[in-house]
């Protein structure tokens, strides 16, 4: 679930980005509208990991690690910037933290038919 609300929050950047574009002029058009489509592009990485886990898909577990892993560091540096920027970045590591010891837990692993390979 907090995968699928990661995706959520990165899509509504993404088109917020856009509106912004539409309803005012950025220095740079072109970068602009990169940096909003390419936002846009990496919310179905997260969401596509949401479903399949959803779906409790095996698959799903390593591209919703690498979301996670992302988080940290991304939560971290945010946080270094000081002032709201502390709030979002804090909010961003401990997700990203929660939903990686709820990936590893055995119940979640056994769940995805993960398990300890036979020696």
């Amino acid at each position: 679930m907090l995968t699928a609300l990661e995706g959520v929050v990165v899509a509504a950047f993404g088109v917020t980005s856009l509106v912004m574009l539409a309803t005012d002029e950025p220095d740079g058009m072109v970068q602009a509208v990169t940096m909003a489509l390419t936002v846009l592009a990496l919310s179905v990485l997260p969401l596509a990991a949401a479903r399949g886990l959803w779906l409790r898909r095996r698959w799903s577990r390593g591209p919703s690690m690498m979301v996670q892993l992302i988080a940290l560091p991304s939560g971290y540096q945010m946080a270094q910037n000081g002032g709201v920027w502390v709030a979002g970045g804090v909010v961003i590591a401990l997700t990203g933290a929660v939903v990686l010891g709820c990936l590893i837990n055995p119940t979640a692993t056994e769940a995805l038919g993960i398990g300890p390979r036979d020696a």
